[in-house]
């Protein structure tokens, strides 16, 4: 299971839902300590500001975050609960899961992209990090168009946790278009 969630809520997560693997992706002063329970190898810190252009004393995500994060889920093997968070659980988390989501998926990003938006209508998924992560995964353009196609959030300052099945452990269902 692909957990999500804010900074605010991820040790509280991290204590009920008992991950194996934690991504912390939030600005470099944001990074949070390991929580007891998960390896401190098991911690992957991403230090990326939410963006998706270059900014004056902002870290824009690059090919090398990127290629951690794959790298860091390559270790993940399903039976555990994966938590994922970023400030608000919304654009670099969600980024996140949604590479986690098709890793082991290939040619199922439009489904996993779907079920993103049907399980967190909040989603607006860091542009920059999911076209980093298709460049990287060899998807040809297939994830940023699952990205775009997701359409609009709802907005929300914070995200709930957010539960997600991966795609490699679920036989290919259709996700209704909206959801």
């Amino acid at each position: 299971m692909i957990c999500v969630c804010s900074l605010a809520e991820m040790s509280m997560h991290a204590r009920t839902l008992r991950p194996t693997h934690l991504v912390s992706v939030v600005a470099p002063q944001e990074i949070p300590e390991t929580p007891a329970g998960i390896a401190p190898e098991r911690h992957l810190r991403i230090s990326v500001d939410d963006i998706s252009e270059p900014m004056a004393g902002a870290v824009l995500p690059e090919i090398e975050h990127v290629s951690a994060l794959i790298e860091f889920l390559q270790t993940w093997d399903g039976r555990a609960p994966l938590l994922i968070h970023c400030v608000a659980g919304i654009s670099r988390s969600m980024a996140a899961a949604l590479t986690a989501l098709v890793l082991r998926a290939e040619g199922r990003e439009m489904e996993g992209a779907r079920l993103l938006r049907q399980e967190a209508p909040h989603a607006m998924p860091n542009h920059r990090i999911v076209a980093l992560a298709d460049q990287l995964l060899g998807r040809q353009g297939r994830l940023v168009a699952a990205r775009d196609a997701m359409g609009p959030a709802r907005l929300m300052v914070t995200g709930p946790l957010v539960t997600l099945p991966p795609l490699n452990n679920t036989p290919a269902r259709e996700v209704p278009p909206g959801s």
